[in-house]
């Protein structure tokens, strides 16, 4: 049973390596240049920053963050409440900036922040192109084998148990 609990833990659980990160950016990066957006996060359903490019010294990136999961997740009861799975697009939109929401995968959120200087059309266009890359790169990720954790050495675990030894007294 423990070990049923696990698997499925880690199979749910998003685990990226720096190459995934890299190759994650350098899609953003392209999909920024052809869409003219300000930014592109990638946000998990939890609300949790994968990564992120482009202009974003302007916003406070932990709360766009959890705000985007909670839209997302009251969007989805809506949509269950319609007869729906879920809505996979959403748009927001503002005077001055704008936001757009697609589900990637099952468990990401790609967020676009833009302004007038490009249109929603041209940011859902190229959104669904890098929409389709992540998910090939998700696929493979799911896929491959998890990398073997290296193993402190016996004389790190041994000062650590002397430090939390002396921090509890024993």
């Amino acid at each position: 049973m423990k070990d049923d609990a696990s698997k499925k833990i880690r199979e749910k659980r998003l685990v990226f390596y720096a190459e995934d990160v890299e190759r994650i950016d350098k899609y953003l990066q392209e999909f920024l240049k052809l869409s003219n957006a300000k930014c592109a996060l990638l946000i998990d359903k939890e609300g949790h920053m994968v990564t992120r490019v482009g202009e974003t010294s302007d916003f406070d990136l932990d709360t766009i963050s959890a705000l985007v999961a909670g839209s997302f997740a009251a969007t989805k009861e809506m949509a269950r409440i319609l007869g729906e799975v879920e809505f996979a697009d959403l748009f927001h939109q503002g005077k001055n900036e704008s936001i757009q929401l697609l589900l990637v995968g099952d468990r990401t959120l790609l967020t676009v922040i833009f302004d007038k200087s490009t249109t929603i059309g041209m940011v859902r266009l190229y959104a669904n192109e890098v929409a389709k890359k992540l998910t090939g790169l998700f696929q493979k990720a799911a896929e491959r084998k998890p990398k073997k954790a290296e193993r402190i050495g016996k004389d790190f675990e041994a000062s650590a148990r002397s430090k939390l030894d002396d921090l509890f007294g024993k």
